[in-house]
């Protein structure tokens, strides 16, 4: 459902440090991904595909601040149906795009953006809506 928040994702300078950290400290569910150089958070039950079995609570990731280039500090994404179009109103609106549209597998698409006051975003556009 577009304009909600859908994920999150937060860097880390030491892997293993942080998968235990958030592991321990709020029982959180963690896949490393090695040759993606991603951990997968689950924050509460998912169901088979991997997208949460209940309401009320995302899912999100971690990732190595050092590869991270200008995403190395955490991010909310939000659900849009379109980013080439949420772009346009976006930059109108006084932010500004950020990377490139990236591709996540069959899924969809990931990207992100500065809003008005310089905090970064991300966006998600499902495949479903391509």
């Amino acid at each position: 459902m577009a304009g909600r928040v859908v994920h999150f994702e937060i860097p880390y300078d030491d892997g293993e440090r942080a998968r235990r950290f958030y592991a321990e400290a709020f029982g959180w569910q963690l896949q490393e991904m090695p040759e993606l150089k991603y951990t997968t958070v689950s924050t509460g039950p998912v169901n088979e595909q991997g997208f949460p079995a209940e309401p009320g609570f995302i899912n999100g990731g971690m990732f190595d601040r050092a590869g991270g280039g200008e995403i190395n500090r955490p991010v909310l994404t939000i659900d849009v149906d379109d980013i080439d179009a949420t772009w346009k109103s976006i930059e109108q609106l006084g932010g500004n795009t950020v990377g490139e549209k990236i591709p996540v597998g069959d899924m969809g698409f990931a990207a992100y953006f500065t809003d008005s006051e310089g905090n970064l975003i991300g966006l998600w556009q499902s495949a479903s809506s391509s």
